[in-house]
């Protein structure tokens, strides 16, 4: 064999063998759409620790942050679709159709379902000065105070800002909405008085409610919270099919092998499904949950006019 041949049959194997190596051969990045410390990041990270654990390679959580999330998420969406980037999708990638006119990414025709991680519920709390205990007798003060009642929630747009409007729109009362930069901010004004109700997450409420700053009175899912079990459904304290459950799972850009979605929806499923991240998520305030890559698929198509009706009802009108 001539030196050329040998180097031409040389240069043809590179593509095969690179094609050959076992998926991930180098570190992953792990996108999360939100600021570190909140729920996103929360998951994300412990997710990513086990995931390199198991898949022998580094998997590095990036916070790309900002227009509630749709900045991550865009840059998800647009990357090489390979398995070395992902994305902690979430319900806001369902909401933001209905919010946003102009969005940079489809949610169905963009991503790559490979997987649900966790759910997550909202509690219903109000001030201890609001003459109510039980989800019944918010109704009846609502009504009885025509209009006077004010809620807080995390933000326009919001999972528990949606939770507020279908409350409104099913109990048919009337309650301005206040909006904050974040549940924190929301909660201090809570206890201090300024608002009267809120929808937010139940293990940031926890600590208050058990200090008895705050009521509880529902959970939004359909499901009673594993941290509240005391406290009843608000479906089944007083709005039957009143359901508000938010989601976190992984997404990858469309286009992406579908051998390495199997590869990674069997590591993650792997991950959620051992006792000590289920304890370590549970305490978080989410309950983990798993599917197939078909099964999310299914369910993310299900997610989008959810949220439109809500968004509708209520009138919030996109940006």
């Amino acid at each position: 064999m001539s030196l050329r041949t040998f180097i031409l049959a040389a240069v043809a194997a590179i593509p095969t063998a690179a094609a050959g190596q076992a998926y991930p051969s180098k570190p992953i990045r792990f996108v999360a759409a939100f600021p570190a410390g909140g729920p996103s990041d929360i998951v994300s990270r412990a997710i990513a620790k086990r995931m390199a654990e198991v898949m022998g390679q580094p998997v590095v959580v990036e916070n790309r942050t900002g227009a509630g999330g749709n900045i991550g998420a865009e840059f998800v969406a647009k990357a090489p679709p390979d398995g070395y980037t992902v994305l902690l999708g979430g319900s806001y990638v369902t909401i933001a159709p209905s919010l946003y006119r102009k969005l940079a990414f489809d949610p169905v025709k963009d991503f790559a379902p490979i997987g649900l991680i966790v759910s997550n519920q909202y509690v219903l709390v109000v001030h201890p000065s609001v003459p109510a205990k039980s989800v019944k007798d918010l109704i009846r003060v609502a009504k009885a105070q025509g209009g006077k009642l004010n809620y807080g929630s995390a933000g326009i747009g919001s999972p528990p800002h949606l939770a507020g409007e279908l409350f409104k729109t099913m109990a048919g009362v009337s309650a301005a909405h206040v909006p904050y930069k974040g549940a924190t901010p929301a909660l201090i004004d809570l206890m201090g008085g300024h608002i009267d109700f809120y929808f937010g997450g139940v293990s940031g409420a926890l600590p208050h409610i058990k200090s008895e700053k705050v009521r509880a009175l529902g959970v939004t899912s359909l499901k009673r919270s594993s941290q509240l079990p005391q406290v009843p459904t608000i479906a089944e304290a007083a709005l039957p099919g009143y359901d508000i459950a938010t989601w976190f799972g992984l997404l990858a850009p469309a286009g992406t092998p579908k051998d390495v979605v199997g590869r990674l929806n069997g590591v993650i499923t792997g991950i959620v499904n051992e006792p000590e991240m289920k304890a370590y998520l549970v305490g978080q305030g989410v309950d983990p949950v798993t599917n197939t890559p078909e099964q999310f698929a299914v369910f993310i198509q299900g997610e989008i006019p959810k949220f439109a009706k809500i968004i509708k009802a209520a009138g919030i009108q996109p940006e």
